[in-house]
């Protein structure tokens, strides 16, 4: 063996390279979590990959979501598989604080704010009043036909969606973690109903519309509906400690660069300047937007946020954030617009 060939061998691995294998270790890790999970909500919802992703995307980057829908279309099939799919074996289901899986809440007119957050009950026993959880204390939440219910109850869901946290008699109870709202309106009927205030809209970070499956998944569904009812001991499942370590892991491992960062700014600046816009996007619909992004690029298995990430989620993030001017009913045009400029700087930042 010659000096050379010892000297090739022996050449230690730079600061750069470890920082390099630790960083996809982390992603790896974290992108098995949210695999099973996909697995497990895809057992019992078919033909809906895309939904189930942007779901998925919502859950690990902090956020929720409002799917725009007609009844049958899978929602609370969507929401329950995916509730049902995080186990807690942690917890003591004895307690009176346990935090279930997944809860259903169907929003009507005369709900009241207690209704979704918990009251206090007088317990004879010990002469004092305890508090008893709502059906918001759970992992994954659907709020069905949020925009029925008044104003009230929705100010009592903003806290929840904001600050995880609600107000009963100026007492405040915090939520779990990984507490998690998917939303659902119905477009077609709008006979009672209430129209969700703007800093509510605000919260959720995608607002996605359901059409409906394709003919195959359709055929799918008729012909294994009687085996998804039956699944059982076949379930896939991941804890709630495993998605929570997968959103450390993303958020600590995958970079979002300065261009990147200049590119949102600019396309939201172009937006609020454009004369077919009423009212452009929040600063804040930018911050809820990046660790999307995150999420979204180690699912394609890269440490940092690129253009393609972007132009897969910027029109759920900014669809229902930006109000259009009277007469103007193209949004997708309007984001095309905004965002040609911004993301030809990226590209050739990129080149550079």
């Amino acid at each position: 063996m010659t000096s050379d060939s010892i000297t090739e061998v022996a050449e230690p691995i730079s600061v750069s390279d470890t920082e390099e294998v630790s960083s996809n270790t982390q992603i790896d890790a974290a992108v098995d979590v949210l695999n099973r999970l996909s697995a497990a909500v895809k057992q019992q919802v078919l033909g809906r990959d895309d939904v189930i992703e942007l779901t998925l995307i919502a859950l690990v980057a902090d956020g929720h979501v409002l799917l725009e829908d007609f009844p049958g279309s899978g929602k609370t099939t969507l929401a329950k598989a995916l509730g049902e799919a995080i186990v807690d074996d942690g917890s003591d289901k004895n307690r009176a604080d346990f935090i279930l899986p997944f809860r259903r809440i169907q929003f009507t007119p005369d709900l009241l704010p207690s209704d979704v957050t918990g009251v206090p009950v007088f317990d004879s026993n010990s002469n004092a009043f305890h508090f008893r959880h709502g059906p918001l204390f759970a992992h994954v939440v659907l709020a069905d036909e949020i925009n029925r219910t008044s104003p009230k109850v929705q100010s009592a869901m903003l806290e929840a969606m904001g600050e995880k946290q609600v107000t009963v008699d100026n007492v405040t109870y915090q939520l779990d973690a990984l507490f998690f709202v998917i939303a659902t309106q119905n477009p077609l009927d709008l006979v009672g109903t209430y129209p969700l205030p703007t800093p509510q809209l605000d919260r959720f970070l995608f607002k996605i519309t359901m059409d409906h499956i394709d003919r195959e998944s359709e055929l799918d569904v008729l012909n294994t509906y009687k085996q998804r009812r039956d699944l059982s001991a076949d379930k896939i499942t991941v804890t709630r400690d495993e998605v929570l370590f997968a959103r450390e892991q993303i958020d600590a491992a995958v970079t979002i660069s300065s261009s990147i960062k200049s590119a949102l700014v600019d396309i939201s600046r172009n937006l609020r300047e454009d004369e077919r816009v009423l009212q452009g996007n929040s600063t804040r619909s930018m911050v809820l937007m990046l660790p999307a992004l995150q999420v979204a690029a180690a699912l394609r298995g890269r440490d940092y946020v690129s253009a393609e990430d972007i132009e897969l989620l910027l029109p759920r993030v900014l669809g229902h954030r930006i109000e259009l001017a009277p007469g103007v009913a193209d949004l997708n045009k309007v984001l095309i617009d905004a965002m040609r400029g911004p993301m030809e700087q990226l590209a050739r930042g990129t080149l550079a």
